[in-house]
């Protein structure tokens, strides 16, 4: 047991909602996250991989040594967007429903992945499914296949790999093949957990919140890296108006992931005990 949320933070801690393991495409393996989480202040930490749940356990005992509150929870891709993920914060990772709708996630990443390989072997790189494949140790994704570009000489990072080859317009290009957003979130819901919306600034023009509110969205990530002052504002003021509570995530991806940003969301430290609160129920407690 990681034990409660800690109603109020001393100065200087920190909550993350937002953040990846090597169980998809981040670096470092989940009890390592939770080391670092601990070691730069984390007092409250989501693990929430792409379509997978697998990392939960392995977080969760870490993060309880560490006397970490810990929640488990995943980011569902969708087809609407490239980047418009839902968060899924307190899910019952031993759902069967839930673990299924996983699976058929997977699957239609995978797809993706075998579309991305045939497109770029038809532009001359040589790569294969089965080299991708051997990167992953849980969820495929795009970033695996960045790393098999970086290590084969194609280019010199994630970041350089998806400008030359798999951004939009690039030979490796392919549309997510994710669920349906209303699908992402009534999943969550009906696996007891909070639905959020990620990183909502980056998708702005897609948002469709009404719908998704009757869906069940919970939540909107609020503060994140990537948000200016105005985007946050204008975001707090969406959460206010529709009744969804605001979340906060540094996205962290971990070294060597082309991700610049840390551990620990970048939230007003007078905010932070209110955001703690709204996702207190979903600490992890067993």
């Amino acid at each position: 047991m990681s034990g409660r949320a800690p109603a109020r933070m001393k100065a200087g801690e920190k909550l993350d909602l937002h953040t990846h393991s090597d169980r998809s495409d981040g670096t470092l393996p989940p009890a390592q996250v939770a080391r670092e989480a601990a070691r730069r202040g984390v007092r409250l930490w989501a693990l929430t991989d792409h379509d997978t749940v697998s990392g939960l356990n392995e977080a969760a005992a870490e993060a309880s040594s560490l006397g970490i509150a810990f929640i488990g929870g995943v980011e569902i891709s969708t087809r609407q967007h490239d980047y418009l993920h839902i968060l899924g914060l307190g899910v019952n990772h031993r759902d069967k429903r839930f673990l299924q709708t996983l699976e058929e996630a997977a699957s239609r990443r995978d797809a993706r992945i075998r579309r991305v390989t045939e497109q770029l072997a038809a532009a001359g790189v040589d790569i294969s499914y089965a080299e991708i494949r051997g990167l992953a140790r849980g969820s495929l994704s795009r970033a695996h296949i960045a790393d098999l570009l970086k290590s084969k000489g194609y280019a010199s990072s994630r970041s350089d790999a998806f400008r030359k080859y798999l951004d939009p317009g690039k030979p490796g290009y392919a549309p997510s093949g994710g669920l349906d957003a209303c699908e992402a979130i009534a999943a969550i819901t009906n696996a007891g957990g909070a639905a959020v919306v990620a990183h909502p600034g980056l998708v702005l023009p897609v948002l469709e919140l009404p719908a998704w509110k009757t869906a069940g969205l919970a939540g909107l990530e609020v503060f994140y890296p990537s948000h200016s002052a105005d985007m946050t504002r204008k975001l707090l003021e969406m959460a206010v108006k529709y009744g969804f509570f605001a979340t906060a995530g540094s996205d962290y991806h971990g070294p060597d992931s082309g991700r610049t940003a840390s551990l620990g969301a970048p939230l007003p430290e007078k905010l932070r005990d209110e955001v703690a609160a709204s996702v207190e129920k979903f600490v992890w407690n067993s």
